[in-house]
C-alpha cells in the first residue's frame, strides 16, 4: 500500500502497478474491523442487497464520514471531513459533504462555466460573484464554487475583495493577516496567498487589514497589475466582493475580473436591485456569467 501526493491511498499489484483500493478495504482499514466484522458486513450487504459502506453504517462499524472519506480516496478527490481539525467551517459544503445536492449545484454551476466563462479560447478572466444586498449568500457561494474548481486537480485562488464585510477566512479557519489591501497599500506581497492544506490545489487570498478606503485601493493601477499576476499564476480566480449596497465597488471588481455572477436570496432580494446590478455590470463591459438565486 502507498500513499499519492494527492493523499489517496493504493496498493500494489503483482506486477508492481498502482491500482485502487475497493471501498470496502478502505473502510476495514480505516475502521481496523476483523475478520468477524467483515463477515456480519458481508452477510448483511447480501441479505438487503446494499453496497458495503451502507451495510457497515447500519451495523454502526463504520460512520457516514468513513464512507465518504473512502470514496473521496477511491476517485483522488479531495474531501474534509466535517466536524473533524482541518478548521474548515461547516457551511463549505463542497468540501465537507461533497456528495449531497448542494455540492452537486456547485459542480453544475463549475461545468456551465469552463463552456462559457473559461472555455477554451476566451480571453483569461477572473470571476466576480456580486450580490445587491448583505446576506444574500454571495460569500458561501464563491466559497463552495473555488473549493468545486480546486476539486477538478487545478491551481484555483479565491481572493476576498469584501473590504466592507469579509468572512472568508473565518470559513476557511486562517489566522488574520496580511491579505489583498496590504497587498495594494504597498505593504505586502503576492506571498500573502495561502494555501488551504486541507484541500490540495486551492488558495486564500484573504483582505488582511480593514482599510478606510477600498474603493479607492480597487481602483489604484496596482490592482490591476495584481490581477494580472494572479491570472497567470493561478488557472482559476473567483472573486468575493462587498454587497451592492456598500457602493460601487462590487461593480469596479467585476470590470478588473472581467466577468461576474449574481447571487440573489429567494423570498428575500428584490428583483429590481437584481435587473439594477445587471444593467450597472452591463455597462462596465465586464460578461456576465448569469444570475443565481441562493437558497442557503
Amino acid at each position: 500500500m502507498t500513499t499519492t501526493p494527492d493523499g489517496s491511498i493504493t496498493s500494489l499489484d503483482a506486477g508492481g502497478q498502482l491500482v485502487d483500493r475497493s471501498i470496502g478495504d478502505l473502510i476495514c482499514d480505516l475502521r481496523k474491523l476483523d475478520t468477524r466484522q467483515i463477515e456480519q458486513i458481508l452477510q448483511y450487504q447480501r441479505q438487503h442487497g446494499v453496497r458495503f459502506g451502507e451495510a457497515a453504517i447500519a451495523l454502526k462499524l463504520a460512520s457516514r464520514d468513513d464512507v465518504l472519506w473512502a470514496l473521496s480516496q477511491q476517485f483522488h478527490y479531495p474531501y474534509a471531513a466535517e466536524g473533524g481539525l482541518t478548521g474548515l467551517s461547516t457551511e463549505l459544503v463542497a468540501a465537507t459533504d461533497p456528495f449531497c445536492d448542494a455540492a452537486e449545484v456547485f459542480r453544475d454551476v463549475r461545468s456551465q462555466l469552463l463552456m462559457d466563462v473559461f472555455a477554451p479560447g476566451q480571453p483569461r478572466r477572473a470571476l466576480a460573484v456580486l450580490s445587491p444586498n448583505v446576506g444574500d449568500g454571495k460569500t458561501y457561494f464563491a466559497a463552495n464554487l473555488a473549493v468545486a474548481f480546486s476539486q477538478l486537480g487545478e491551481s484555483t485562488l479565491l481572493l476576498d475583495a469584501d473590504m466592507r464585510t469579509p468572512r472568508q477566512h473565518h470559513l476557511f479557519g486562517v489566522p488574520p493577516g496580511n491579505g489583498l489591501s496590504n497587498i495594494l497599500a504597498g505593504r505586502a506581497t503576492a506571498d500573502a496567498v495561502q494555501p488551504v492544506a486541507a484541500l490540495p490545489g486551492l488558495h486564500l487570498l484573504s483582505v488582511g487589514t480593514l482599510p478606510p478606503n477600498p474603493l479607492e485601493l480597487m481602483q489604484r493601477s496596482s490592482f490591476a497589475f495584481l490581477m494580472q499576476e494572479l491570472l497567470n499564476r493561478f488557472q482559476h480566480v473567483i472573486v468575493d466582493t462587498p454587497a451592492a449596497e456598500h457602493g460601487a465597488d462590487g461593480r469596479v471588481l467585476a470590470a478588473r475580473c472581467g466577468a461576474a455572477l449574481i447571487i440573489g436570496r429567494r423570498d428575500r432580494t428584490r428583483m429590481d436591485a437584481i435587473q439594477s446590478l445587471v444593467q450597472q455590470i452591463a455597462r462596465s463591459h465586464a460578461k456576465i456569467a448569469g444570475v443565481m438565486l441562493n437558497e442557503h
